[in-house]
């Protein structure tokens, strides 16, 4: 605690707790969204090095329950079925996680602020997620790479990995699982990735390492009130959300 500490004061702490229990709220509904919320409520507060170290561990630990939910069989499966979106993924993540500590703090927000506030307000205004000329391999890896390297960067990796799902015409249950799959893998290579950049070290660990248990709460209450409310419109609530949240990133990034 006293690590924590050091690093900020308990309202401010709270406030971090707080963003990761909502954060897991929503993911437990949706199935994503954790890291874009934690990485634009954390960013707000706190330093973006420190917001990308702390959503590590959290996303690491939700994104395995999410991805084993109907068991190892099956997540198995999913990992089979998305290999080359997994391998490309993971490569370009692992490049881009060194750029963290050389970057400019503009750039790295508005590399997360900008696809996500395009996906959120591309899905606000009805876009489906449909492609011209559907899915393909070269749009599998041209997707995983993107993915990848916006996440070694951000932790945020949710907007390509989800439009390439929809594009598939995923089934609710296997979209689930698969987002679970490839988010809990990313959420490891970034854990790795990170270790080696500097960004995980003892304090950010630590702070992680508590961000833990608001976002499994958050999570199983999400996933307790699934059934009992339109998901649609909730949806499209936590879309509004998410583009707030990366207008906010970019308003940081371009006028501070």
């Amino acid at each position: 605690m006293d690590i924590i500490l050091n690093l900020m004061p308990l309202p401010l702490l709270g406030i971090c707790l707080g963003i990761a229990l909502l954060a897991g709220i929503v993911k437990g509904v949706v199935g994503f969204a954790m890291p874009m919320i934690m990485i634009s409520g954390l960013g707000s507060v706190i330093s973006p090095e420190l917001a990308l170290g702390g959503l590590i561990l959290p996303t690491l630990v939700t994104n395995s329950m999410q991805a084993l939910r109907q068991g190892p069989k099956a997540a198995w499966g999913s990992v089979k079925r998305s290999r080359i979106f997994l391998l490309v993924g993971v490569v370009f993540l692992l490049f881009s996680a060194q750029l963290v500590t050389v970057m400019p703090v503009w750039v790295m927000l508005s590399v997360i602020g900008g696809p996500v506030a395009l996906f959120a307000a591309a899905q606000l205004l009805g876009w489906k997620g449909d492609l011209p000329g559907g899915p393909s391999r070269n749009l599998e890896i041209g997707i995983g790479a993107f993915a990848g390297f916006i996440g070694g960067m951000s932790g945020v990796w949710g907007p390509p990995v989800v439009a390439y799902l929809t594009a598939l015409g995923t089934e609710k249950r296997e979209q689930m699982r698969i987002q679970g799959v490839i988010y809990g893998l990313g959420a490891l290579a970034l854990t790795g990735a990170h270790l080696m950049s500097g960004v995980l070290n003892a304090q950010s660990a630590a702070f992680s390492l508590m961000l833990v248990v608001p976002a499994v709460l958050g999570m199983w209450i999400g996933g307790s009130v699934q059934d009992r409310i339109d998901q649609r419109m909730f949806r499209k609530a936590t879309l509004l959300v998410l583009l707030i949240a990366a207008l906010n990133l970019l308003r940081r990034a371009f006028f501070g």
